[in-house]
């Protein structure tokens, strides 16, 4: 009977599934820095720019002519979905995607890849809206992506691979979908497999798109200045050992809230919680638990009543906007602490906890379409690790925050720039942090159990085996089609990893012809 009512719940919640204003949130695939905006165009109080809306594209504003009359192939090539229509009371739109690149890299040799996508989406009367993609992909990565994807089993961003081109390559698919339903101008429900992200930079540390896609049920509640968000999502963990062959890999639950105020029509302050747990053990299934249904309760008590020390995560996301296009910003994550341990200073293990600050502007100088982002990342060893990877902060074999894990601190600065159609890119990223030797585990693998720590005391960031990256990239491009930001590419990276047992330096030199604005990470 119980799971009867856990399924009915959740399929009432999914026919009430809505859209979220566009004009509330802020761009959710941001190929550029420059399309967040510090603070809306109108109506201040009523935009919040930390929680990107996966349903909102991203356009870009070029030149027109319109005393020209264009053909059919130069509408679809340069200015329009393969397939649009639009009737009274619903649109429809399909496109091709592809990503075709070929490369060089001074370790791997000749790196490709070789992706066919597709995108459909649409409305439906004034409140229905709905999206998916699917791409089919084949690739030989640069040397350090290669190792990660042996290491982890997953491709950076986009789930599990398969061997291809006799074990040199790598096969995958990946696919998302959002469904959306406004209810009403106060309320809005989605539900998608997709990826979600919380805050106003480059990183989040408290819920990021990093990892690869997951189902979920979100409800966005808007009243006044004040906008609060409920989530539930179900993970994959790839590391625990399968119960079957039968169900597959050992599945986790989440539950998120995040209430988001602003206080001025420049400063806004976000509180954010989250609980991770399992959805079986040795014992029995546990599955979802409903003590977790209810959206306005404060998850931290709940999940000390329970009886299970399921793995629960506060935060607090901070915004300052200093003009209309500049803006200050921040973010605070408090994984576990004890205060008796933390006035000793003595560096326990169970102190975990991490940050942001960071600063970005729109078309700094008074210069039209340049943007630029810079920010430091940090988190205490531990942070985001459980007793087990079956309730840690992960999915798919990556963190759900920062790509790095913990146990280390990071300064990136990314830069862009748009002439007509043509588009610059430019990022520098130093890390440092703190490696696990031989039966070694100092805090950075968040999949780790922190039952294997190596120390109780002086724990500090970078701690192990002290490593220090650098990572510089750059990119050309020229813009073909706006709709999906399809263009012809050339990049160049160069990334080198040091501690005193190795170096590993890698040039990356690719060219391609790309498409969406899907934000995959490859800077780690």
């Amino acid at each position: 009977m119980l799971k009867k009512l856990q399924v009915l719940s959740l399929l009432l919640f999914g026919c009430l599934v809505a859209a979220h204003n566009v004009q509330a949130q802020s761009a959710g695939r941001q190929y550029s820095v420059g399309f967040y905006k510090p603070v809306a165009d109108t109506g201040g109080y009523s935009y919040h720019s930390s929680l990107r809306d996966y349903m909102v594209q991203p356009t870009f504003i070029l030149p027109e002519d319109s005393t020209r009359k264009r053909s059919w192939f130069h509408r679809k090539l340069f200015q329009e979905h393969l397939l649009e229509y639009k009737g009274d009371d619903y649109d429809f739109y399909a496109s091709f995607l592809p990503d075709f690149q070929v490369g060089h890299s001074n370790w791997n040799k000749g790196t490709w890849l070789n992706t066919r996508g597709v995108i459909a989406g649409g409305r439906i009367g004034d409140k229905l809206t709905f999206y998916t993609e699917f791409y089919e992909n084949q690739g030989k990565f640069p040397k350090y992506v290669d190792n990660f994807g042996r290491t982890n089993r997953v491709v950076p961003g986009q789930g599990e691979w398969k061997d291809y081109s006799n074990g040199k390559a790598f096969d995958f698919a990946y696919a998302s979908a959002l469904i959306n339903y406004e209810a009403s101008r106060h309320f809005t429900f989605q539900l998608g497999y997709d990826k979600n992200f919380v805050g106003d930079g480059y990183r989040s540390m408290l819920l990021s798109d990093v990892p690869f896609n997951y189902p979920f049920l979100k409800i966005v509640a808007n009243v006044g200045r004040i906008q609060y968000t409920t989530m539930w999502a179900q993970f994959i963990d790839m590391k625990y050992p399968k119960a079957s062959y039968d169900n597959g890999y050992r599945k986790k639950w989440g539950v998120f809230n995040y209430l988001d105020w602003n206080v001025s029509r420049k400063l806004s302050l976000g509180l954010f919680s989250s609980v991770i747990w399992q959805d079986s053990d040795s014992t029995g299934k546990r599955g979802f638990d409903v003590s977790y249904l209810n959206p306005i309760v404060f998850l931290r008590p709940v999940e000390f009543s329970v009886g299970s020390s399921d793995n629960a995560l506060m935060g607090l996301n901070a915004k300052y906007a200093v003009t209309a296009n500049s803006t200050f910003y921040g973010q605070f994550i408090l994984d576990e602490f004890k205060l008796s341990e933390m006035t000793k200073g003595r560096g326990w293990w169970g102190n975990k906890f991490g940050g942001q600050v960071g600063f970005r502007s729109n078309n700094i100088f008074d210069v039209e379409k340049l943007n630029i982002l810079t920010e430091v990342n940090a988190a205490r060893p531990f942070t985001y690790s459980q007793r087990t990877s079956l309730n840690n902060y992960g999915h798919y074999n990556q963190p759900l925050a920062h790509p790095m894990g913990a146990n280390f601190v990071e300064w990136v600065s990314i830069a862009d720039y748009q002439y007509r159609r043509w588009f610059l890119r430019g990022e520098v990223m130093l890390a440092k942090y703190g490696l696990d030797t031989a039966n070694t585990n100092f805090g950075k693998d968040i999949f780790k159990s922190y039952y294997t720590r190596t120390l109780e005391y002086d724990n500090h960031i970078g701690q192990g085996l002290s490593t220090n990256l650098l990572y510089l990239q750059g990119t050309i491009a020229f813009l073909l089609n706006p709709k999906n930001n399809m263009r012809l590419e050339v990049s160049v990276v160069g990334r080198k990893e040091s501690n005193d047992a190795w170096k590993f330096n890698e040039l990356i030199f690719q060219v391609g012809l790309r498409s969406t604005f899907r934000q995959l990470y490859y800077d780690f």
